[in-house]
């Protein structure tokens, strides 16, 4: 028998209270050690597990999406595969109205606290099937098992560290066709250019330093994902893609579904010229003819190019849509109430038109090359926009847009708005 055994009404032996792996809760009496905390109305312990409060709104995120599931589909099976103290399960099985979360951390130190916090829900219906159980097993043994019983889930949340991709396969198999896989990166290094070899790796990408590094982070992780399926027979597209500083952390949910990229168009190769500060992309075909203008298309050591990355869109704008309604009928948005998760998903739906291009332009650098004080945020926008170039902020960092105003032209308008 096998732990996925957990998963069903009945026990298996092997996963009897005399294994210190796996383990089910025979009261709801547990001491506290006095670490606790509150998360949307929720009252939990936290003990010695590694928790962020600064990461709300990356499990605000993941709690929306697993509900709209859940209201499409009929139905909601979550796998929290690095659960922690157990906040993001306790909301998938409240909030999110999950039929049966596993909640699995290979700390089997943390036994007590997320038992605690899960008991909050009743572990067994009345008709007997078990709402959530909790497990200790390495993550990828855990999922490897659940696909070679073909026990599958809906949705699969990894809050993993750094830049470990080795879930990512295992995660797959484990996945029903069209569920959601929200998969997460910390290692601002990589994405930064610091450690390219590091990068290709993780997620097959030669990632060197770019002005935009923090999108490159997703993009990178986009990008292995997408790697990752085409090996398996799957293909990915990305319904958000949220970057937090604190970390820095990475969080990007994937749709998945049989059958391979229909093409590669958005899976390429980007570069930044130092010169004069331009940012295109190049596809696998145009390798080996990768200039810039500003150099008469020739080869320049000014330009650097980073890949293969994803270079498509970052979210799924009605999606994003739904979401935000979905924070309005909860009371999570207005009346000064989730203020912040409301910007940000304006801020995605922004971002999610189709004739920005990849990347972002710190008005720093524009003023550092026009030679002039840093202009405005939304008079620069609003000119932008007059003179027919689409422009929205970035979610990313503040003093940014994203823009298919190309930096020359940036340059120009921030010159002329200081006259």
């Amino acid at each position: 028998m096998t732990p996925l055994s957990l998963a069903t009404k009945t026990l298996s032996p092997f996963l009897l209270p005399t294994d210190k792996k796996c383990y089910y809760p025979r009261t709801h009496s547990f001491p506290s050690n006095g670490h606790r905390q509150t998360e949307r109305g929720h009252d939990f312990e936290t003990g010695d597990s590694f928790f962020r409060s600064e990461s709300a709104i990356g499990r605000d995120l993941g709690i929306l999406a697993a509900s709209l599931y859940k209201k499409s589909e009929g139905s909601l099976r979550v796998l929290d595969a690095l659960c922690g103290c157990g906040i993001r399960s306790l909301r998938y099985l409240v909030e999110a109205e999950a039929d049966f979360v596993c909640a699995n951390d290979a700390n089997d130190e943390y036994r007590r606290i997320v038992v605690s916090n899960l008991s909050q829900v009743p572990r067994v219906l009345m008709g007997g099937e078990r709402r959530w159980v909790v497990t200790h097993f390495d993550a990828n043994r855990l999922m490897a098992e659940f696909y070679l019983q073909r026990d599958f889930f809906d949705l699969i949340d990894i809050d993993s560290f750094g830049s470990d991709s080795s879930f990512l396969r295992s995660a797959f198999n484990a996945l029903k066709l069209g569920g959601l896989l929200y998969v997460t990166s910390t290692d601002g290094y990589s994405s930064g250019g610091h450690r390219p070899d590091h990068s290709l790796a993780s997620y097959g990408a030669y990632v060197r330093p770019m002005p935009y590094s923090n999108e490159v982070g997703l993009r990178m992780l986009i990008g292995g994902a997408v790697r990752d399926a085409n090996v398996l027979g799957y293909h990915v597209s990305p319904l958000f893609s949220y970057y937090s500083y604190h970390g820095p952390v990475f969080r990007v949910m994937l749709r998945v579904n049989r059958g391979k990229l229909p093409n590669i168009k958005h899976y390429g190769f980007i570069s930044y010229c130092t010169l004069c500060g331009n940012s295109e992309a190049f596809s696998w075909d145009e390798l080996g003819q990768i200039t810039c203008p500003c150099n008469n298309q020739k080869v320049s050591g000014s330009l650097i190019v980073s890949g293969p990355l994803w270079t498509g869109p970052l979210h799924n704008a009605a999606y994003i849509k739904e979401m935000l309604n979905l924070t309005e009928q909860w009371g999570w948005a207005g009346n000064g109430r989730g203020t912040d998760l409301e910007k940000l998903l304006e801020q995605m739906v922004d971002e999610s038109d189709p004739q920005l291009p990849f990347g972002y332009i710190k008005l720093d650098e524009v003023a550092h090359r026009a030679k002039v004080n840093s202009p405005p945020l939304r008079t620069m926008m609003g000119t932008f926009h007059k003179e027919g170039y689409v422009a929205s902020r970035s979610h990313i960092t503040s003093n940014a847009i994203k823009t298919n105003c190309p930096m020359t032209e940036c340059v120009r308008i921030a010159k002329e708005l200081q006259q």
